[in-house]
């Protein structure tokens, strides 16, 4: 795996600002592509959520929400230093949960596959539209590819995917307009806490249907902001 870090990454500064995560990159202040995806999410899709925090209870429901994010922000950690070579004595002794979610995707998901990082917890933005913070970007399977992590509490199944899909498209696209690339590949590699492994393949048409679906809820998001919706 080598480290070839050809492209410059902006540094960025995140912030909130009325519950909506913003990224300011070269001065302009831009949405997250997380933010615009909540903010567009279809009614079905909000309903849904509401039945299963009243069939688990609120509490529990935070419970599981705050675990889960807390879960996949340290696997993320021990993913990025493993990746970046700076995993310590220290770490390697470790026998956490999230220790052994890291463990399960580098042995079946990174480390025969990945050839060439570019960048890890790499700021993407396509000008006046959008930002985000892709996990990592290299050479998978002898492809250019936008990687993302996951966590999850149970196994998945393509078609629940679709959200983490239009995230992959719009970080190749953003990649693509400002770095002139033609990403052609997006990866998921997920593991439960039931350490379970999984990997999600986006290529070619998929990967342009998503980009342009996600370009579609942009405009969206936009008109909404026109329109005072969701915003005040």
């Amino acid at each position: 795996m080598k480290l070839n870090f050809k492209f410059n990454y902006p540094k960025s500064i995140r912030a909130y600002h009325n519950g909506q995560r913003l990224y300011d990159v070269n001065s302009e202040k831009l949405p997250s592509v997380t933010t615009i995806l909540s903010a567009t999410e279809s009614e079905e899709k909000k309903a849904s959520l509401e039945r299963w925090k009243n069939r688990v209870g609120r509490k529990e429901a935070d419970l599981i929400s705050r675990q889960s994010l807390s879960r996949g922000s340290a696997m993320h950690d021990f993913l990025e230093k493993f990746i970046l070579n700076q995993l310590n004595l220290d770490l390697l002794g470790d026998n956490s949960l999230e220790k052994q979610m890291a463990d399960q995707i580098i042995e079946n998901g990174l480390r025969n596959d990945l050839s060439e990082v570019y960048g890890v917890e790499a700021t993407l933005y396509y000008p006046h539209k959008f930002a985000g913070a892709a996990d990592l970007l290299g050479v998978y399977m002898g492809k250019e590819t936008i990687l993302d992590f996951k966590t999850g509490n149970k196994p998945r199944r393509d078609e629940w995917n679709d959200e983490y899909y239009l995230q992959l498209g719009a970080y190749s696209l953003a990649h693509d307009k400002v770095y002139g690339t033609n990403i052609k590949q997006g990866v998921i590699l997920l593991c439960t806490k039931d350490l379970m492994f999984q990997r999600f393949i986006v290529d070619s048409e998929r990967l342009k249907d998503c980009q342009q679906r996600f370009l579609e809820k942009v405009e969206q998001y936009y008109s909404m902001k026109l329109n005072s919706k969701f915003f005040n």
